[in-house]
């Protein structure tokens, strides 16, 4: 007789440092506070940091050398591996193998809005087949939005697809006064985030001023800006800390993502959350959290015309920006706070068969004794 399967006593969860940049680490810090640490048996590995590139491998081996070590010490341990596309998964590929060699079940949660091209359109066949090798084998994928739950379940023979939304903390009540005319893009500036479109279309609207918060070709945007004429209504922010973000989305008239692609980004969850009308393109899970007209605008990707006409409605009707910016904030309050998220998570991580006890040591820490 097989024997079965001993229930995992620990989860060895694998991502992205949290005092990086980015959505999984912004993720990861929502579940902490929330206290899923504390919830249950964590074990916490760094396998990604921003820096230069010696320090990236560096984080990237010892995080090898961790759960190797905690492979031959737990038998019945749980991976669970946030990740997103190209290097982010092909790491998470690492982690995985030592997973399988060692029987533990494998939790796999995607984040990121470029996983379909990546796959679809930048793997050759082998590195296809590998890709589904690894999300066949999961005993769980997670997933952060609806339509990105009916995707996988084409991708995969995998039935185990579970809906975790990505979480923001609700901010104190938004005050009633923000600046006219001002437009929050909190992104990356790069062309997939359409930072270049977002330019074409505010040199279309009359009176807007333009803060990008992120890093990326900032030189590129600010040339193009300049060639637009925009210099003066355009501010290169750069990347801010979570508080000066905060702020800017409780001033700004309207937040807007233009993307070609996105999973459910955490910027547009805490717009919405701060009460700010949203204007974002129609792209990945987006349109899952954004209902056009109701609780924001929805644009065609790559539509600098349908972006500025959408702006437009909202820098120009102050009611409708109230009225989207009060059902945004609602919508956030009703499926996007943490302790939903916990909630799901309590019911994967018990169907599992993780003991939801509280560990009293190393539930946080990826220090290895």
């Amino acid at each position: 007789m097989t024997a079965r399967p001993r229930a995992p006593s620990l989860i060895v969860m694998a991502g992205t440092a949290t005092d990086t940049r980015g959505g999984i680490a912004s993720v990861v810090r929502t579940w902490r506070a929330a206290g899923l640490f504390e919830r249950w048996p964590v074990r916490y590995v760094e396998t990604h940091r921003d820096g230069p590139a010696a320090a990236k491998l560096a984080v990237f081996l010892r995080a090898l050398a961790s759960i190797a070590a905690l492979a031959l010490r737990h038998r019945d341990a749980l991976l669970y591996v946030h990740s997103a596309s190209r290097a982010s998964f092909w790491r998470k590929c690492c982690f995985m193998a030592i997973a399988l060699v060692a029987g533990w079940p494998i939790v796999f949660h995607l984040h990121g809005g470029g996983f379909a091209r990546f796959v679809e359109k930048e793997c050759g066949p082998l590195r296809r087949r590998i890709v589904r090798f690894f999300l066949d084998r999961a005993a769980a994928l997670v997933v952060v939005s609806e339509r990105w739950q009916a995707w996988m379940a084409l991708a995969t023979r995998n039935p185990n697809v579970v809906c975790i939304p990505n979480v923001v903390a609700l901010p104190a009540a938004p005050v009633a006064a923000r600046e006219e005319g001002l437009v929050a893009f909190v992104a990356r500036c790069d062309a997939a985030k359409g930072i270049f479109d977002l330019l074409d279309a505010i040199a279309e609207t009359p009176g807007a001023r333009l803060i990008c918060a992120g890093d990326g070709d900032l030189e590129a945007v600010r040339r193009r800006a300049a060639e637009l004429g925009l210099a003066s209504r355009v501010k290169l922010a750069g990347w801010i800390g979570a508080g000066a973000r905060a702020e800017l989305l409780r001033i700004c008239s309207v937040f807007v993502l233009p993307s070609h692609a996105e999973g459910v980004p955490m910027s547009l969850l805490e717009a919405m959350a701060a009460g700010c009308p949203a204007v974002a393109s129609a792209v990945g899970g987006i349109p899952d959290v954004v209902r056009h007209g109701a609780n924001g605008l929805l644009v065609t990707p790559g539509d600098p015309s349908s972006l500025a006409h959408a702006l437009g409605r909202v820098l120009g009707d102050p009611a409708l920006a109230r009225r989207l910016g009060a059902a945004a904030r609602e919508t956030i309050a009703r499926n996007y706070t943490a302790g939903q998220a916990m909630d799901r998570l309590g019911r994967l991580f018990a169907r599992l068969g993780v003991d939801s006890r509280p560990r009293t040591s190393c539930s946080w820490s990826e220090e290895m004794s």
